[in-house]
């Protein structure tokens, strides 16, 4: 025991505080030991916002079907940001190419197959 955690009582804010740090110290240097861990989740955070704020307006999500629906547009959608891509002209271009019939397994927002015209441009 360190002499500064001598002189604080275990009981106090300070000194619960660093009783959990010491109890957690393997989970938190976990960031340490992996360089692709973040140290913070607001890329997280900051995705699940514009649902947590607009899940009042979305009057479909009544019933287990709607609510369904809600999530898989929702990731599609937020899967299209994170791989660079204009949402709305991504999305018509998957539910046109699934309308023409044609094969919908290359239409994943990573596909090599997604047209320029689909994809932010780079500045």
């Amino acid at each position: 025991m360190s002499q500064i955690e001598s002189k604080i009582l275990p009981k106090s804010l300070i000194g619960k505080a660093i009783t959990y740090a010491i109890n957690q110290k393997e989970y938190l240097e976990n960031f340490l030991k992996d360089g692709r861990i973040q140290l913070s989740n607001n890329l997280v955070t900051q995705s699940v916002k514009p649902f947590v704020i607009g899940r009042s307006n979305w009057l479909f999500a009544n019933t287990p079907n709607g609510a369904n629906a809600s999530t898989i547009i929702y990731s599609i959608i937020q899967s299209a940001i994170l791989n660079n891509l204009i949402p709305q002209k991504y999305l018509t271009f998957v539910f046109d190419t699934i309308q023409s019939g044609r094969e919908a397994s290359s239409l994943v927002p990573w596909s090599d197959e997604i047209p320029e015209s689909c994809k932010n441009k780079k500045s």
